[in-house]
C-alpha cells in the first residue's frame, strides 16, 4: 500500500499511521508532511523504525526551503517516482 502523508505530523494521528505500516508498503511524505522527515525532530526516530520505505516529493521540500534539513535517510523523489510508486502500489492511504 501506498501511505501519503499530506499533512502536518503534528495535524493527523500520527501513531496509527506508524501502526499501519507494514514491511511491503510504502511512505510518501508530501505537502506539510515532509515536515515529518526533518532531522532532529522528535517524530524522526519512530518513523525510521517503521518497515515502510520511507520518500519525500522533492517539489514540497523544495518549496518549504527544507531541502537541506531532510533526514538522509528518506529518499527524495520527483513527480515522475511518485507516478511509479502509485503504480507499484495499487492501494493507497492518505493521511
Amino acid at each position: 500500500m501506498l501511505h501519503t502523508l499530506m499533512s502536518s505530523p503534528w495535524q493527523c494521528d500520527y501513531n496509527l499511521l506508524l501502526r499501519m505500516l507494514g514491511a511491503d508498503d510504502d511512505l510518501l511524505l508530501m505537502q506539510d508532511g515532509v515536515l515529518a522527515g526533518l532531522q532532529n525532530n522528535c517524530l524522526l526516530p519512530q518513523l525510521l523504525q517503521a518497515p515502510a520505505r520511507l520518500w519525500a516529493l522533492k517539489a514540497d521540500v523544495d518549496a518549504r526551503g527544507l531541502a537541506a534539513q531532510i533526514s538522509s535517510k528518506i529518499t527524495v523523489i520527483d513527480y515522475n517516482d511518485f507516478v511509479m510508486l502509485t503504480v507499484k502500489q495499487q492501494q493507497q492511504m492518505p493521511w
